[in-house]
């Protein structure tokens, strides 16, 4: 008997968010998830690259300055254009909080 594979899931928190959490390991590029909404939605996605457990990937485009939300809040701002399915993480966001320069 071969054993079921693991669900590659992603979750969308809050309606709000441009981001998804990965729920899976050994997610890589070219690999699809499945994306969960607080609607009790799902559909799937192409990822772009490899992304680790707890990280997060863009559920659309998000254009260079635009926020990057999380949890319903922002929790940053695109430092480039970011294609739907990528890695969003600290090389590639740039924080607003506590800059003093804003």
């Amino acid at each position: 008997m071969s054993e079921k594979p693991e669900a590659r899931i992603a979750l969308q928190v809050d309606e709000k968010d441009n981001t998804a959490t990965i729920f899976a390991d050994d997610i890589r590029a070219g690999d699809t998830v499945e994306i969960r909404d607080p609607q009790g939605g799902r559909h799937t996605l192409t990822v772009l690259s490899d992304v680790p457990y707890g990280h997060k990937i863009a559920l659309r485009d998000i254009a260079r300055g635009e926020h990057i939300i999380k949890y319903g809040e922002s929790i940053g701002a695109a430092q480039r254009d970011i294609p739907a399915g990528d890695y969003v993480h600290v090389h590639n966001i740039a924080a607003l909080r506590g800059r003093g320069d804003l």
